[in-house]
């Protein structure tokens, strides 16, 4: 059975709390379990102050067996940012802006940029998958859309790992690939109608709005569907949607997502979904929080398992 962990960012400390609550033990370097496997949901870098730690962690539990692994956008926009871009010497495949390195700077200068450890954790992430499934569940980082998961199959392997020859089309804005990954990797965008837009928590204003991509049906109304902060989803109208905006999901079997920094008691989005990222880098109520899966093909409050953001 699996033990499905969210985004860690970081928080070496809370991670070990975590796996050890669950009974997980450390032993010859890596932490592992007598009859269970982790499964982590990506994110394991940006914003905590034990990155490092963390993939080191995460990387001998995958290595040694004892865990699984797919990749978050972090993970993803660090590859881009180590990666020259092939076509213009000189020049990366993540444009190494100040707003780009004000988000990923802790890492670097953690890791040491350029250094041979920056270099295995970049080519460990590289060998992460965009997404999971088996006969019973399925995993990705934030959203389950079948329709952009076909265009990634086109450049992966049979592990479900981007191909090398994709990663530059994976950074051009525009393409199908670039399109599909950012939903799969960051989540379902539904732009706002008639010219509306919102004041995101940096004060930005923003046309477009993070979507609960999972739910079905019609007559949905914009402020119904936000996936967003209640803050947020007070500045929203109640305007109806596209009945085709939203994809919908099947319900076949449980999936597990993270990234969307929820806050509140742990517990399942719907029957079918669980968001395991509640927010461990928040300054107040920070969680780390896994879902202890057994099998079962509707998922259950009780089976979510977290511990707090210690105090430093």
């Amino acid at each position: 059975m699996y033990d499905l962990i969210g985004d860690i960012h970081g928080y070496a400390t809370e991670l070990k709390s975590l796996l050890d609550k669950m009974g997980y033990r450390e032993v010859s370097g890596v932490w592992q379990h007598p009859e269970r496997t982790a499964f982590f949901l990506g994110d394991f870098i940006d914003k905590g102050p034990e990155q490092v730690e963390v993939v080191q962690i995460a990387k001998a539990m995958v290595q040694s067996g004892s865990a699984r692994a797919v990749m978050g956008n972090h993970e993803f926009n660090a590859v881009l940012w180590a990666s020259e871009d092939p076509l213009n010497p000189g020049q990366y495949l993540r444009s190494h802006t100040q707003k780009n390195l004000d988000q990923h700077q802790e890492f670097l200068e953690e890791v040491g940029e350029g250094s041979k450890l920056h270099s295995e954790f970049i080519d460990w992430f590289k060998s992460l998958p965009i997404y999971w499934e088996s006969g019973d569940f399925r995993v990705v980082h934030a959203c389950w859309h079948p329709q952009n998961l076909e265009v990634i199959s086109e450049h992966t392997d049979s592990e479900n790992c981007l191909l090398e020859a994709s990663w530059r089309e994976s950074s051009e804005k525009g393409t199908p690939l670039f399109e599909a990954l950012e939903t799969v990797l960051k989540g379902l965008e539904i732009k706002l109608p008639d010219g509306l837009n919102f004041l995101d928590k940096y004060g930005h204003p923003r046309s477009n709005i993070r979507a609960k991509w999972w739910l079905s049906g019609s007559h949905h109304t914009v402020d119904d569907i936000a996936l967003a902060p209640l803050p947020v989803i007070q500045q929203l109208p109640k305007k109806s949607i596209d009945d085709n905006a939203l994809p919908g999901y099947d319900r076949m079997k449980p999936v597990f997502v993270g990234h969307y920094w929820l806050t509140g008691t742990p517990a399942p989005m719907s029957k079918h979904v669980a968001c395991l990222d509640f927010s461990i880098a928040a300054d107040h109520d920070g969680k780390l929080c896994a879902y202890r899966w057994d099998g079962e093909g509707e998922l259950v409050e009780n089976n979510f398992c977290y511990v707090s953001r210690h105090r430093r």
